[in-house]
């Protein structure tokens, strides 16, 4: 990671929803990496929940989130494939004042190296929302793991250079 060495680490409220129809707070481990992850750089995790994949359901908590000042940072994993019921991005798409197209981008060229052309699968989309990053990743635990590792801990870093994702979602 190229660092600026006399910024400081601003940590960051994060929320972290699993979609999900099969799966329990118990065998969560796509979320649990992203919450876990998460606290051990040093942010603070405000708020966790698991939804069946409804869209209706995913875009209020979502909406909720992005409306608490609390919440700065909402990471979604699952409900991201092509399966009649799989419906995160219909969900928050509408709700993005600013799509951040490169995500999905880097996350296909970085996941091509674990899953080959299956990459093109992915909905993977981020966008901004009333200063709130919001990230929508597959379901899987090395998907999360791939975004976490490729893209989100250096741009959730307010160190890292040249550009980051800290300065949009700080109070102006």
């Amino acid at each position: 990671m190229r660092v600026q060495l006399d910024a400081v680490f601003v940590p960051l409220n994060i929320a972290v929803l699993t979609v999900s129809d099969t799966r329990t707070y118990d065998n969560d481990t796509s979320g649990a990496l992203l919450a876990n992850r998460s606290v051990e750089v040093g942010h603070r995790l405000v708020a966790r929940a698991l939804l069946k994949d409804d869209l209706y359901k995913i875009r209020a908590q979502v909406a909720s989130w992005i409306a608490d000042e609390q919440v700065q940072v909402v990471l979604i994993t699952g409900g991201t494939g092509f399966t009649g019921r799989d419906s995160t991005p219909e969900a928050v798409e509408c709700l993005l004042d600013k799509r951040i197209d490169g995500f999905g981008e880097l996350f296909r060229a970085l996941s091509i190296l674990d899953i080959g052309s299956s990459t093109v699968q992915s909905r993977a989309l981020a966008g901004l929302s009333n200063r709130t990053l919001v990230c929508c990743l597959p379901g899987s635990t090395g998907a999360c793991r791939t975004a976490w590792e490729g893209i989100l801990a250096e741009q959730l870093d307010a160190r890292h250079r040249p550009c980051n994702f800290v300065k949009h979602l700080l109070p102006m």
